[in-house]
């Protein structure tokens, strides 16, 4: 069993970034925007409905400021271990050269969970946008080809045809190569950056301008209370839960959590960065500061514009919950302001997904190097250099989960696989400093026994406060993974397999 605590030497990690045939293509900005392309999108446009109905109410501006504080921790903790080690892989490369391998397998496995539950909720909700996108034209898509059959209230087959098509697309996309679809990953950075902010001050005006809404002695009502007194709701699955009070805000910031999960993305991609020692920890700390800023913003706007139980999936306004920016502006008689929301978050959703897929093929290729999944995982095409064979795999995955499954359970599992991953990263933090402390680290975390001891407890409260179906379905993936481990990864580990590997090159 001592082989399970095997941990890669750094002088591996200097060795794969020499050999590496990833192309060096990304630039600080470029990385930055990965980063906010990952986290502009799930979050403003996707959890700020389901958030606010389900959890928080108004008070989902405080949801979003706990879980960017406890982001804040764990890019602290990120950022310094991209500058140790500038490799793919992201906090599974990071825990390998820590804690050991076991640890290293369960990172990798909670990463494969976060990034692909995150593809496929994302892709569920530009959906819903799509589908409102092709209203503006007249065109209606019938209910059993945009529901999953949870959600679908008719009678025979559903499914969510355009999420499934949307993810087959954008993995022919990302099998054709990163510069390619980083420069595709810019462009709609810009677009719906530009919408964000568009919707931060055209809501407030609606707000502000609107007797309905404001006046000087209540305030804006739609806040009035900001925090609702505690009630028992039924969740998506129909089973009942206490939503609302500090409770709700609390599991508001473990639902929308996997809204931040961009700037771990923009760790997946150190080895195609120009100059990842330093380029990786600014766009994750930067990504980081200015999309929690535009969260919070948002929030306000939205839940000041629309009174929060409007967002009810069962309610007057159905619809609302699967593309809540777009619906209040619509509600508030603003159609030509919810038609540019739509039509941003259309597009903008798209380079959401593309960054989790490609963040995801890239652990697969960290993984598959060390030998604890197939080679076929890590196998660059000749031309392209991407890791195609493992794209087109989790494309044709992502593509019928999503089709199938309701957004607030893929949601819920998305955070979990997000917080246990930043758990153990900030534990590797504390482990390096004291095993390694001479060790030259361009970035260092400042005050780093507080920032992990927060960082830790805030998390794995943050865990604690998931739904129980959530927690119960990602209990069922760990142990699957421990499966696979001892099946497959411990048996076939280069570290732990030396022999098997001498001639190898992956």
């Amino acid at each position: 069993m001592s082989k399970i605590w095997v941990k890669k030497p750094l002088s591996a990690y200097e060795a794969d970034m020499k050999k590496s045939e990833l192309k060096k293509v990304l630039g600080k900005w470029s990385l930055t925007a990965i980063g906010v392309g990952a986290i502009i999108g799930g979050g403003i446009f996707v959890l700020t409905g389901t958030g606010a109905y389900y959890h928080a109410g108004p008070a989902l501006a405080i949801s979003f400021i706990i879980a960017g504080i406890a982001c804040v921790f764990a890019a602290l903790c990120y950022a310094e271990f991209a500058s140790i080690i500038p490799v793919e892989g992201s906090a599974y490369a990071y825990a390998y050269g820590t804690v050991g391998e076991i640890f290293a397998w369960a990172m990798g496995w909670c990463l494969i969970l976060e990034y692909a539950m995150a593809s496929m909720a994302v892709s569920v909700s530009w959906s819903g946008y799509f589908t409102k996108f092709l209203k503006i034209f007249g065109v209606h898509l019938p209910a059993y080809l945009t529901s999953d059959p949870a959600s679908y209230t008719g009678s025979g087959f559903s499914m969510n045809l355009p999420a499934f098509i949307l993810v087959l697309l954008i993995t022919a996309l990302l099998v054709k190569g990163t510069k390619e679809a980083a420069g595709a990953n810019n462009l709609i950075v810009l677009l719906k950056t530009s919408a964000v902010i568009f919707v931060v001050i055209a809501g407030a005006y609606i707000i502000f301008s609107n007797p309905e809404l404001y006046n000087a002695t209540e305030g804006v009502k739609n806040w009035n209370p900001f925090i609702p007194d505690p009630v028992s709701i039924k969740n998506s699955e129909g089973e009942l839960f206490s939503a609302y009070g500090v409770k709700g805000i609390i599991s508001g910031a473990a639902a929308i959590f996997f809204a931040y999960i961009g700037f771990d993305a923009v760790s997946t991609q150190a080895g195609e960065a120009i100059n990842p020692k330093k380029d990786v920890p600014f766009a994750i700390i930067t990504s980081l500061l200015i999309c929690t800023a535009l969260y919070i913003c948002v929030s306000l706007v939205l839940t000041g514009m629309m009174h929060y139980t409007d967002f009810n999936p069962n309610g007057k306004y159905p619809d609302a919950i699967k593309a809540p920016v777009a619906y209040a502006f619509e509600i508030a008689g603003k159609h030509w302001a919810s038609n540019i929301v739509t039509i941003a978050a259309t597009v903008g959703l798209i380079s959401v997904v593309m960054v989790m897929m490609m963040g995801q093929s890239r652990i697969f290729i960290g993984m598959a190097k060390d030998g604890l999944i197939p080679k076929f995982f890590g196998e660059l095409h000749p031309k392209t250099k991407t890791p195609y064979k493992g794209i087109i795999l989790l494309g044709i995955i992502v593509a019928f989960i999503a089709a199938f499954t309701p957004i607030s359970t893929l949601a819920d599992m998305t955070s979990f696989g997000t917080l246990f991953a930043f758990t153990l990263v900030c534990i590797a933090v504390w482990v390096m400093r004291k095993k390694e402390p001479n060790l030259i680290r361009p970035f260092k975390v400042p005050a780093y026994k507080i920032v992990v001891g927060l960082g830790v407890i805030i998390n794995l409260y943050l865990i604690y406060n998931l739904s129980d179906h959530a927690k119960e379905l990602s209990a069922g993936w760990l142990f699957l993974g421990g499966i696979v481990y001892f099946l497959y990864g411990r048996r076939n580990s280069k570290l732990n397999n030396p022999e098997k590997y001498q001639n190898d090159e992956l």
